[in-house]
């Protein structure tokens, strides 16, 4: 099924189509997003309207998929990853609106598992700069985060993956936001 969880009533057909083609709900993963790339000292270009776009997804959108799946969730012990970003953790990022919006996925992370415990586990992935379509003609920024992290390249689809399952699984850990940037962070 396809549709953008910022619509009406998608998130809750999204659910209700795993449901009923597996009969039920083990693992959420929020992997939906939007930005629009604006320079963070362009305050003007980051309108009230890029916001509201950018929250509606990134934010409200999360949101409405996570309640509406965690009745399903509770019934399987179920849990909840959020893939955010390292933009939410530093002052980085395609947009001021982007990166405000991915703090707000990692804080989110946190209420809920603390809410929602010892039922579902929340946690978070926040990759730095991954190998996508999405950033496939990025290459002086793929080169500045080969120069500066630690282990010399950006992300694959695969990294976050693997962090994902491993999230989806284990039965104790929750609450955790985790950087997967190459050590990118602590340069």
């Amino acid at each position: 099924m396809q549709g953008s969880i910022a619509d009406d009533g998608v998130p809750q057909r999204l659910v209700d189509s795993a449901i009923a083609r597996w009969g039920r709900l083990d693992v959420l993963v929020n992997n939906a997003g939007t930005t629009r790339s604006i320079p963070h000292g362009d305050l003007d270009a980051a309108s009230l309207d890029v916001w509201r776009e950018i929250f509606e997804v990134n934010v409200f959108g999360t949101w409405e998929m996570t309640r509406v799946a965690v009745p399903h969730l509770r019934e399987q012990q179920g849990s909840v990853v959020m893939i955010t970003s390292l933009a939410g953790v530093r002052p980085t990022g395609s947009s001021v609106p982007y990166a405000s919006s991915k703090a707000a996925l990692n804080h989110l992370t946190a209420l809920l598992a603390n809410a929602l415990g010892p039922d579902v586990r929340v946690n978070a992935i926040a990759p730095g700069l991954v190998v996508t379509p999405w950033t496939a003609d990025w290459d002086d920024l793929h080169r500045a985060v080969g120069a500066m992290a630690p282990m010399k390249r950006s992300a694959t689809p695969a990294d976050i993956v693997d962090l994902a399952l491993v999230l989806a699984t284990n039965t104790y850990v929750t609450g955790e936001v985790i950087l997967v940037d190459g050590g990118l962070a602590l340069r």
